[in-house]
């Protein structure tokens, strides 16, 4: 997984860097292990004027890679989607997602979309249990832009002195601003 990540990183210091960017968004919200974070980061610090252009790159490639996901839940779940599922090691879980979706419906996929739960798990649960497209599209773009854009814009006005902090202190940074996100809607619904 370090060479896998190596690699990924090593497309920041070419001039295909962009495209690398937007094809491992494209791939990881499908099937492909190494979140775009790793090289979006390496690009913003290396050009941070250009940081929200590789954040918009991100969220484009993601939710499209998103949209393929979910074909591949809806179409060829059999084939393909139950292989990709098996190879995380998320079989058992797969019924469950299945409960957090008739349940929390948007939200599960909001969250997903947000935080380092493996989206791809829920771009091609989303197609296998038929949720509506649209409110999956919409929710994906959403969530995937701010998660991506929030980096950036820490990287535009922080530099490279942030960098070092956000790849720490990631998980513990988008669940917490998911507790912040949940709390305020429920803030909004019960005492509004």
């Amino acid at each position: 997984m370090k060479k896998l990540y190596d690699w990924v990183l090593s497309w920041a210091h070419t001039p295909y860097g962009i495209w690398a960017l937007f094809i491992l968004a494209f791939c990881e919200s499908s099937f492909f292990p190494i979140p775009p974070d790793v090289l979006l980061i390496a690009l913003c610090v290396s050009v941070p004027k250009r940081s929200f252009h590789f954040a918009l790159i991100s969220s484009a490639g993601s939710v499209l890679g998103g949209l393929l996901g979910y074909l591949i839940g809806y179409s060829f779940m059999s084939t393909v989607g139950t292989p990709i599922i098996d190879f995380y090691d998320l079989t058992s879980q797969f019924q469950n997602i299945q409960t957090i979706y008739k349940e929390y419906d948007a939200w599960a996929i909001a969250i997903a979309g947000f935080t380092p739960i493996p989206y791809k798990v829920f771009t091609i649960t989303a197609g296998a249990f038929h949720i509506n497209i649209f409110v999956f599209t919409f929710v994906s773009l959403i969530s995937r832009s701010a998660r991506f854009f929030i980096i950036s814009t820490l990287i535009y006005f922080f530099g490279e002195k942030i960098q070092a902090f956000i790849e720490k202190y990631f998980n513990i940074l988008s669940i917490a601003f998911v507790v912040a996100l949940i709390g305020g809607f429920l803030l909004i619904k019960y005492i509004l």
